[in-house]
C-alpha cells in the first residue's frame, strides 16, 4: 500500500494509525535482521504516537496526508532525544537536543516517526557497507549493495518496512539507492528543502528528498517538507507548489531531451534498453522527443568530485586527529580532500557557475531531460569494479557517473524504476527539469510509473 492509499484508509476508517505501525514494526522486526535496512527503531515512541494520531483523527483534526503514517529518516537527520549516528563511530553515542527541519515539518504533518535508517557512513560512498554498523543489503538480493549514502532509506521502502524514508544526496545518495532497490527517489533543487539540521558533507553540494513507493507519494512528501527556512542560508524563498500530479497525467506538448553524448556511452546492455524504451513510452503519451547534444557532463563531474572532496575535508578536518575513528575509503578520501590546494576549490567553483550558465541554455529547447540513473544495476557487496561495455570500472565511478553532475548544477531529478535487468535486479530511470521544476518531472515520472512500485519477494 502506498503511502497516499494508506491516508485514503485512514480518513475512511478502514485502517487506523495504530495497526499500520504495528504492520511496520513487524515487517521491520522480521526482514531488519537479512537487510540492516534500521538503524536504530523507535518502537514504544512510535506506538504512542500513532495513539496520539488516531485520537486527533477520530477529532477530525487531520494535518494532511502525512497524518498517522509510519515513515523513517536517514540517520543523518538529527531527532530530539534520538541517537543520531551520521554512520559513523564519531557519533554514535550521540544525542541531538533538537530536530532537524525536515523532521519538525514531517512531525508537524502527524506522520508517526518509526525509526532512522542505516547509511554509508558519513553519507560519504554507495555502497553502505558500514564498517561499523554491518553492510546494508539490497531486499532484491541480499548478496548485492542497496546503493548509498541513503542505502538504509533505500532498502527500508523496497522491502516494504515504510512507504516514505527520507534521504540525502550529494553526489547521487537519493537516487543511486532508489535505482538499485527500484524505489521512487527525488532530489529536489538546491535551497528546495531545509538542509538546517543536517549532518553536512558537501555544503554547496547536499540536497535533502524522500524515496517512496510511489511517484505521488514523493510529490505529497515534497508538499510537506519544501519551503523557506531561515535557518539554511541557502533556502529558497521560491513560494512552494502542490507537487503531487494527477492520476493520469498528460504528456502532450512537452519536448524531452535525448542526450545524444556522455549519458548513453558504456552502458549495460539491459539499461540502455530499458532507457531507451522509456523514449518510446513518453512519445506514445503524446510528449516529444529532441535529441541533443549536452555539455561536458565529465567535466561537471570532475568539479563536482573536487568540490565534495575539498568541502569535506575542510568539515571532518577537526575530527581526523582519530583516524581509526574512519572506515578506509572515508579516510582515504578525506586524506585526498586535504592535498587540493585553495586554487582548485576557487576555480572548481568558477567552473561550475559557467557550466550551470551553459546548461541553463537547453531548457529553451526542451522541458526535460531522460538519461539513465546509473549505467549499472546493483553490484555483489565487495565488489569494487565492475565490467562495463568492455571496460574495467571503479564501483563508486560508475555509480555516480550519471548523477554527480546534477548536484553541481544543482537541479532537480527523480529516480523512478523502470524495467530490470536480466537478473531481475531493478533499472532506473532519471528524468532531470530545470529549476524548480519538481512538479512537472514528477508529473512525466507519473505518467510513466502510475503504479506502486513493486515489492521484491521475500
Amino acid at each position: 500500500m502506498t503511502l497516499l492509499e494508506a491516508a485514503a484508509a485512514l480518513r475512511r476508517s478502514e485502517t487506523s494509525s495504530a495497526e499500520l505501525t504495528a504492520a511496520a514494526l513487524e515487517r521491520i522486526e522480521r526482514l531488519n535482521p537479512s537487510t540492516n535496512a534500521m538503524q536504530t527503531v523507535m518502537a514504544e515512541a512510535a506506538r504512542e504516537r500513532a495513539k496520539q494520531a488516531d485520537q486527533e483523527l477520530a477529532r477530525h483534526e487531520g494535518r494532511g496526508p502525512l497524518h498517522g503514517i509510519p515513515i523513517a529518516v536517514k540517520d543523518l537527520f538529527l531527532t530530539q532525544g534520538v541517537r543520531t549516528t551520521g554512520g559513523s563511530r564519531l557519533f554514535e553515542n550521540y544525542v541531538p537536543d533538537h530536530d532537524a527541519a525536515v523532521v519538525e515539518l514531517l512531525r508537524a504533518g502527524g506522520a508517526v516517526l518509526i525509526g532512522k535508517t542505516g547509511m554509508h557512513e558519513l553519507a560519504y560512498g554507495i555502497t553502505s557497507s558500514n564498517p561499523h554498523f554491518g553492510a546494508i543489503r539490497n531486499p532484491w538480493d541480499r548478496d548485492r549493495i542497496p546503493g548509498g549514502s541513503s542505502g538504509g532509506s533505500g532498502a527500508a521502502v523496497a522491502a516494504g518496512m515504510v512507504s516514505m524514508a527520507m534521504g540525502s544526496d550529494t553526489g547521487g545518495s537519493i537516487r543511486i539507492p532508489a535505482t538499485f532497490c527500484g524505489v521512487v527517489g527525488l532530489k529536489p533543487t538546491y535551497g528546495r528543502v531545509s538542509r538546517y539540521g543536517a549532518m553536512p558533507l558537501g555544503f554547496s553540494l547536499d540536497h535533502m528528498g524522500p524515496l517512496t513507493r510511489s511517484v505521488r507519494d514523493a510529490g505529497a512528501v515534497l508538499n510537506v517538507i519544501a519551503g523557506y527556512d531561515s535557518r539554511d542560508e541557502t533556502s529558497s524563498r521560491r513560494p512552494v507548489e502542490n507537487y503531487v500530479p494527477d492520476l493520469e497525467p498528460s504528456l502532450h506538448g512537452l519536448r524531452i531531451g535525448l542526450p545524444e553524448n556522455f549519458y548513453f556511452e558504456r552502458l549495460d546492455p539491459d539499461v540502455d534498453a530499458a532507457v531507451r524504451a522509456a523514449f518510446q513510452a513518453a512519445e506514445s503519451r503524446g510528449a516529444e522527443i529532441v535529441p541533443l547534444r549536452v555539455p561536458d557532463i565529465a567535466a561537471i563531474n570532475t568539479v563536482a568530485r573536487l568540490i565534495l572532496m575539498a568541502e569535506a575535508s575542510a568539515l571532518l578536518e577537526p575530527h581526523l586527529e582519530h583516524r581509526d575513528r574512519f572506515g578506509a575509503d572515508v579516510v582515504a578520501l578525506l586524506d585526498q580532500g586535504r592535498l587540493l590546494p585553495a586554487t582548485d576549490y576557487i576555480n572548481a567553483q568558477r567552473l561550475r557557475r559557467a557550466m550551470q550558465g551553459e546548461f541553463a541554455e537547453l531548457w529553451s529547447r526542451v522541458d526535460c531531460l531522460f538519461t539513465p540513473t546509473a549505467p549499472i544495476t546493483a553490484p555483489r557487496i565487495g565488489e569494487t569494479t565492475v565490467t562495463v561495455g568492455a571496460e574495467n570500472e571503479d564501483v563508486r565511478l560508475a555509480a555516480t557517473r550519471l548523477v554527480r553532475a546534477i548536484n553541481a548544477l544543482g537541479l532537480p531529478a527523480v529516480s523512478i524504476p523502470f524495467g530490470a535487468d536480466r537478473r531481475g535486479l531493478p533499472i532506473g530511470l532519471q528524468i532531470v527539469g530545470q529549476p524548480f521544476a519538481e512538479a512537472l518531472i514528477l508529473r512525466v515520472a507519473q505518467a510513466l510509473v502510475p503504479e506502486e512500485v513493486p515489492v521484491p519477494p521475500l
